[in-house]
């Protein structure tokens, strides 16, 4: 019988569908509580600023841990840490179900932010040692893709659910999910593909050579802050508060927005509420091939910077097109390519963190995601007294553009093309 070390389906390929996998189950638990949010507020009589603090609850943990969880994976590694975060959010998924107030709910959600925390610079930590850089950009998309297509797809599952299960039914069954993925992840997956005897001795070879790491990793205080020296760490932190300020309007009030300012049926809404992340699943997956490909042809700069410039720049164009429509139909479709067009940039967006981080990938991402994650937990906050302060629902959809448009300045000069070791070796990367 052949080795298994023989085995011609590259191995890389498998995690990155296990990597994929785990990003739909992040969606998954995100996602259901805005479809569940009706019957949340309902029962515990909120009002929407304080559901919208429910919210943002979790988004708060989330990015006071990102951080803290990406260094806890350099010194131990993704295997575990992953394992953890996985079994810790699915806990309090479901203890969710277990709420009784409203300070309960907002305990409860924090707790669960902690526990999701570090789930996607974790990802991108795993991606550098596993994954070529020829390829980062387009495994980054297809990672993405899992996410936003769980995000489709999940509010139709839960509003499924809910014709045989209560709310808190609804969280106990989504929980439970995670445990079963966490246990398969821990006995299968290892940090480095030398560990994993599944990898054949030519793909390992592959990897090793075209991963473009520092032979050597180190885990001082003046490692750890060379990921905040480097001034493109600033400009990738600024330019994602974009990204996740317009993903939790998405998840979180565009549904209100459709159906009590554009009056859309139920069917209408249904359709143009999961629309926005249907689309994202395609330009995850193309902005990951053409980030690749520009790369491959004209340098990592311009393949990253062009990608991410141009779809943030689309993406504030629509997003205003969008917010002084008159006719209901071509809002909600703008606001689906407004919002795929910055989603096209999250493949250069990650890759670039490899690219500049290297073996502190784990930590540049982590901190681009906090920065973004901030910009999540204003954004249902911030609509919401907009709304109530003016009365008008353009006015948020104005910010998100202008949000978009800074973005798009930011790719001007972010470097990546000019690596942590660079500045570790002369004490300099630009000029």
């Amino acid at each position: 019988m052949p080795s298994v070390r023989g085995s011609r389906f590259p191995v890389r390929y498998k995690l990155v569908g296990i990597a994929a996998s785990l990003a739909a189950l992040t969606y998954l638990d995100r996602v259901c509580i805005s479809v569940l949010a009706p019957s949340i507020t309902k029962e515990f009589h909120l009002t929407q600023v304080q559901m919208s603090f429910v919210f943002s609850a979790f988004t708060l943990a989330y990015a006071a841990f990102e951080i803290p969880t990406a260094w806890w994976a350099d010194r131990i590694g993704s295997r575990a840490v992953v394992t953890r975060i996985v079994a810790w959010w699915s806990t309090f998924t479901i203890l969710t179900a277990a709420a009784f107030s409203y300070p309960s709910l907002l305990v409860l959600r924090f707790l669960f932010g902690i526990g999701e925390a570090g789930t996607w610079p974790n990802a991108a930590r795993v991606f550098s040692r596993w994954i070529p850089a020829r390829e980062r950009g387009i495994v980054q998309g297809v990672f993405f893709a899992g996410a936003h297509l769980s995000g489709a797809l999940t509010p139709a599952v839960v509003l499924w659910m809910t014709t045989f299960l209560s709310w808190r039914q609804v969280f106990v069954a989504c929980g439970c999910v995670g445990f079963f993925w966490a246990a398969g992840w821990y006995r299968w997956f290892r940090d480095e593909p030398a560990d994993q005897p599944s990898v054949s001795p030519e793909e390992l070879a592959m990897i090793l050579r075209e991963r473009n790491l520092p032979p050597h990793e180190g885990h001082d205080a003046s490692s750890f802050a060379a990921v905040f020296r480097h001034p493109s760490s600033w400009f990738l932190c600024l330019m994602y508060v974009a990204n996740t300020y317009g993903f939790y309007f998405l998840i979180t009030w565009l549904p209100t927005y459709l159906a009590d300012v554009r009056h859309f049926s139920k069917a209408e809404l249904a359709m143009f509420s999961g629309f926005p992340l249907l689309l994202s699943v395609l330009a995850d997956i193309f902005g990951g091939l053409t980030t690749d490909w520009i790369t491959k042809r004209f340098g990592t700069r311009f393949g990253r910077c062009s990608v991410g410039f141009g779809g943030y720049l689309i993406a504030g164009v629509t997003m205003v097109i969008a917010a002084g429509s008159d006719s209901a139909r071509t809002a909600g479709v703008l606001i689906a390519i407004s919002t795929a067009s910055s989603m096209f940039t999250l493949a250069p967006s990650w890759a670039s963190c490899i690219d500049i981080g290297e073996r502190r990938a784990g930590v540049l991402s982590a901190a681009m995601n906090t920065s973004g994650n901030i910009g999540g937990f204003l954004s249902p906050i911030v609509l919401a007294y907009l709304v109530r302060w003016f009365s008008n629902w353009a006015i948020p959809l104005y910010v998100l553009a202008g949000l978009y448009f800074v973005a798009a300045a930011c790719w001007l000069v972010i470097r990546p093309d000019r690596p942590i070791s660079a500045l570790t070796r002369s004490g300099r990367l630009y000029g």
